[in-house]
């Protein structure tokens, strides 16, 4: 059995390995996840809450936003608060005061030091007392439990409604007028919230630990790390360092001893004639630069919701509320970026081939007519949703699901699935007459066409939750579409593209270039497909997640140690013969994604990946500082890369503009660090210094964010901002002049 023989069977027993681990703690998932009750009731009989108000009040936070209008559990927005977390302290404060002034006529506040700790260790344990006996179904809480309740849902009334006092939290908040539209709705929303809450502090039966590990981080009700997260994160530090040291050792051994090519005197892609199809893509490279535009757009727009609801003295946010700007901005991240790589698929596929089936050109159209289709329903029936013109029945089949990143309504989750289905029947069939050839290039072609049948197939993990399945079985769900979807096979195809575009051109053996991507594909897969459970540390899962997530999120990191010597490999390719200058700035886009993926994916993301960094900074600034350097800096940058090696083979005779795309490359990235370093880095470690003094809850509160060096530091992105907005606008200048503009 050869290298590339041994290599392809460590990767089919590693994928069946992993999977099937991770569908079986799915399972696990499904039997330990914390129980949905029918009702919630005080200890005199009287019901709080029943099933169906929990059922419907999720819906009714979804329709509104969900994920994109504060958090729960950690997952969402950074403007508005964790709601579990807010409910959760604010019932408990309230629960202090009743007894303060009950048993001692003054507010706990002003309670000496010796009576408050009494009072505190009577709350954590009323609060951490699980009150659920399974053969009713009943959550049963105390007489003065019960009064609390109540007055934080009317708290929830005030604020989510139209109620004047409140006017000013919903500013800070970010949320419009009437958010949520009748009293009904508002009472069931506060149900599914206290359910959230009551998960975050209620301790699983035969530990000593809550449902979520005791997240979030507030001492008053006695939540604080657990053993389990402490010891997971030395381990996640340790497998972190071995395989670092292991992915060393494998490049000193076998790297060195890769045969040195000669590339050839000319381009050998010079001569590469577009088929029909391969033309019509170029209609997918004008929507990338209009999409990639109107997300700037909108992102400036959410931008500003934190510092004020009012949009440069309009009051932008009762037609445009925030939740709905920030659904979008994305959104249209995932679907540009998305559609340069299906593009670049649509595009690579008969030159791989040599082969232009029948009718492939009209199903490359068809195909972009029902994206576009989708892109129009999906956004306008959201703006229904949430601006209340959809009835609440509509809202998961054609309005606003509320998951951070699949936010789409049902039927329009099921016609993108069918898209992808015929995306992958469109690559497949161009790229059939190279599978079947026994060449050098059969192998990296397989891998490509592999990668090609996940990100088709994997996409329909978005479609295994129904309209009530349980929240954390959702997030498990999700997390296979983002993760896996986004994060994992979409790389390996990329990797696999970039590749065989280098073989192509002379400059690697195509046996190395195989080897190397398999061998890539390996290590990433290693930790990225148990790696998943790193989102769901604190999501009503059980420590057996914690365990897995903790060792192989670390394995994540690993591939990106020598990321410095693949940049350098990369550039020393760029360089190697004279006719390489055609593709300059498609590989300094390249070389860009090395930056991004040690910089993004590699420091910022380790900074919170371990589970007990991430039980203090799972929700604040630091989490959209690793999203905003990893996705755009890595896979957006990958995109415009691909993108750009495609419109070199489509426009030939097209004059570049050096100096255009220079400078467009140059402002997206100093803008996009500008904007990390000066807004979200600070305001993060602000954030983590006042969770670690005060609690979790206060550093996604109005007490934090209303402090003016937040603000500040918020206005402080209009620099990066503005410089990035420029580059992306030269960028999509430069790529619609190539039609516009006729010269040679």
């Amino acid at each position: 059995m050869n290298t590339t023989a041994r290599l392809w069977a460590g990767l089919a027993a590693l994928l069946a390995v992993t999977f099937g681990v991770l569908l079986w703690m799915g399972r696990e998932l499904y039997v330990q996840a914390p129980p949905m009750p029918e009702r919630i009731a005080s200890a005199d009989g009287t019901i709080l809450y029943a099933r169906s108000d929990l059922d419907t009040g999720r819906e009714v936070w979804q329709s509104i936003g969900g994920q994109q209008l504060g958090s729960i559990w950690g997952h969402g927005a950074l403007v508005a608060p964790d709601w579990s977390a807010d409910w959760l302290h604010r019932e408990a404060t309230a629960l202090l005061d009743r007894w303060a002034t009950a048993d001692h006529g003054k507010p706990f506040a002003s309670l000496d030091a010796p009576t408050q700790d009494a009072l505190k260790a009577r709350l954590r344990e009323e609060l951490r007392h699980n009150g659920y006996d399974p053969a009713t179904g009943t959550i049963t809480v105390s007489a003065d439990r019960a009064a609390a309740i109540a007055a934080v849902a009317a708290h929830y009334d005030r604020l989510f409604g139209t109620d004047a006092g409140a006017t000013a939290l919903r500013g800070e908040y970010a949320m419009r007028e009437g958010t949520v539209d009748t009293a009904e709705h508002r009472h069931e929303l506060a149900g599914f919230v206290f359910w959230t809450a009551w998960t975050c502090v209620t301790e699983r039966p035969g530990s000593t630990a809550s449902y979520t590990g005791n997240w979030p981080y507030d001492p008053l009700v006695g939540n604080v790390p657990t053993p389990a997260n402490l010891i997971w994160t030395v381990f996640s530090v340790l497998f972190l360092i071995a395989g670092i040291a292991l992915l060393a050792w494998h490049y000193a051994a076998y790297h060195a001893h890769e045969p040195v090519v000669v590339p050839p005197a000319t381009d050998p892609l010079q001569g590469l004639v577009p088929t029909p199809s391969m033309r019509a893509t170029q209609k997918y490279f004008w929507v990338v630069a209009a999409l990639f535009l109107v997300q700037i757009l909108v992102g400036a727009i959410t931008a500003h919701y934190q510092v004020e609801k009012r949009f440069y003295g309009v009051e932008l946010s009762q037609y445009l509320p925030y939740s709905l700007t920030r659904t979008w901005h994305t959104q249209l991240a995932v679907l540009w970026i998305a559609t340069a790589w299906l593009g670049t698929g649509l595009y690579i596929a008969p030159a791989v081939s040599g082969h232009e089936p029948r009718f492939q050109r009209l199903g490359v159209n068809f195909l972009f007519t029902c994206l576009l289709v989708i892109v129009v329903g999906a956004f306008a029936g959201q703006w229904a949703a949430v601006t209340h013109r959809m009835p609440l029945s509509a809202n998961f089949w054609f309005g606003h699901q509320g998951w951070e990143y699949t936010d789409l309504g049902r039927f329009w989750q099921v016609f993108l699935f069918i898209g992808l289905m015929l995306w992958l029947l469109l690559v497949g069939r161009a790229l059939w007459p190279a599978l079947r050839r026994r060449d050098d290039l059969a192998s990296i072609t397989g891998l490509l066409f592999l990668s090609t049948i996940a990100i088709g197939l994997l996409y329909g993990a978005g479609l295994m939750w129904g309209r009530h399945t349980h929240l954390s079985v959702v997030e498990y769900w999700r997390w296979w579409v983002v993760h896996l979807w986004v994060e994992g096979f979409f790389e390996v195809f990329a990797v696999a593209v970039i590749s065989f575009l280098f073989v192509k051109l002379g400059l690697v053996q195509a046996r190395t270039a195989t080897n190397n991507v398999l061998f890539a594909t390996l290590v990433f897969m290693a930790g990225g497909v148990l790696g998943t459970f790193h989102h769901l540390y604190f999501t009503g899962t059980p420590t057996a997640i914690l365990a897995l997530g903790a060792s192989f999120s670390a394995l994540e990191v690993v591939p990106l140690a020598l990321i410095g010597l693949e940049a350098h490999e990369t550039w020393s390719r760029s360089r190697a013969t004279p006719w390489m200058a055609r593709y300059r700035w498609p590989i300094m886009f390249f070389l860009a994604v090395s930056f991004w993926n040690l910089v993004g994916a590699g420091l910022f993301g380790f900074l919170i990946n371990t589970p007990t960094a991430l039980y203090y900074m799972q929700g604040l600034n630091l989490t959209p500082l690793h999203g905003h350097t990893a996705l755009f800096g890595v896979y957006g940058m990958l995109g415009i890369g691909l993108m750009l090696f495609c419109l070199r083979g489509l426009k030939p005779e097209a004059t570049w503009h050096e100096g255009q795309l220079r400078t467009a490359f140059w402002a997206m990235n100093i803008g996009l660090g500008l904007m990390a370093l000066l807004t979200l880095l600070p305001i993060g470690v602000m954030q983590l210094q006042a969770a670690l003094q005060e609690g979790y809850w206060y550093a996604r509160s109005e007490h934090f964010t209303a402090q003016p060096i937040v603000h500040l530091l918020v206005w402080l992105r209009v620099p990066g901002d503005t410089i990035f907005a420029a580059g992306a606008l030269l960028l999509a200048a430069f790529i619609y002049r190539l039609w516009l503009v006729r010269r040679n």
